[in-house]
């Protein structure tokens, strides 16, 4: 346990950025299944990844796993990501789960190691270092619900349909649904869901506590996106160290008992106190030499 806390409170050394970190600059890719864009002015530190695959209903494929895989890969490295948001770029879609055709096509080992992949995926996404939160506007069933259960925070239409559906299709929630969703619900409520394969809607999902907030549609069908931006812009001013490390106490807190937990969130305030007066003695330190630059001229 400590030595995977050390892991996640280590400071990452800096990769190679993306190559197109602007929103113009992701309208060239539009091919791409997976496009990132990255805010600017008042919003800058807010990161979008767009889920654009319309001829399928985002479903995962092997595309769509592989350039999503690769977009976090890249964007855990960058500092200046502060929020990273999920949003779809298909109308009256999130996520509609796994692409069950193209898995037709594939043998018994072939989807065992693909599932392994979209396990892998969902873990990649719960262990991003900065908040994460899916806008969720549409459908999102199967492995499209199990995407939204692994950011930190979900935001809904109002009219938004989700669910673990897998059993009324003879199947089970294989990348992380029957693990995150009794952490999210309680066991019971989750075992019942899952159980029946019941769709909620995203009013029903707020009364649950499924997601954090719920709000009507819009005619433009991107409300949620909206409520979704609104509070990643809540977070931007709120000191990024701390933040990420208040993420990372309560992940690795609630995985344990109590005392344990304790530990961990010592652990992880020791390492704020420590960035903070890093912080603050760079900021003196140029401070100084603004001073020192000023009295020579």
């Amino acid at each position: 346990m400590l030595r995977a806390l050390t892991s996640a409170l280590r400071l990452r050394s800096p990769r190679r950025p993306l190559e197109a970190r602007g929103c113009a600059a992701n309208l060239a890719a539009a091919n791409r299944e997976i496009q990132v864009c990255a805010l600017a002015g008042p919003d800058q530190g807010i990161t979008e990844i767009l889920m654009n695959r319309p001829s399928a209903r985002n479903a995962l494929g092997n595309v769509f796993v592989s350039e999503l895989l690769d977009a976090l890969a890249q964007l855990r490295e960058d500092r200046q990501v502060r929020v990273l948001i999920f949003r779809s770029g298909v109308k009256g879609v999130f996520c509609a789960g796994a692409d069950l055709k193209e898995r037709e096509q594939m043998s018994e080992a072939e989807v065992g190691v693909f599932v392994q992949r979209l396990r892998g995926l969902m873990n990649e996404i719960a262990a991003f270092p900065a908040p994460t939160i899916a806008a969720m506007d549409g459908f999102a069933l199967g492995g499209g619900l199990e995407l939204a259960l692994a950011c930190d925070l979900r935001v809904a239409a109002s009219s938004a349909v989700m669910g673990l559906i897998e059993t009324t299709r003879g199947l089970l929630p294989g990348a992380g649904g029957t693990q995150r969703l009794p952490r999210c619900l309680g066991v019971a409520l989750a075992k019942e869901l899952i159980f029946t394969g019941r769709r909620l809607s995203g009013a029903q999902a707020q009364a649950l506590g499924l997601v954090n907030h719920a709000v009507a549609q819009n005619e433009e069908g991107n409300a949620a996106y909206h409520r979704a931006r609104a509070l990643a812009q809540e977070i931007l001013p709120q000191a990024p160290t701390a933040v990420r490390l208040g993420k990372v106490a309560i992940d690795r807190g609630t995985e344990v008992d109590i005392a344990s937990g304790m530990a961990i969130e010592g652990i992880c305030y020791a390492q704020g106190v420590l960035g903070f007066v890093r912080h603050s003695v760079n900021q003196l330190h140029t401070r100084i030499q603004s001073q020192s630059s000023y009295r020579k001229a």
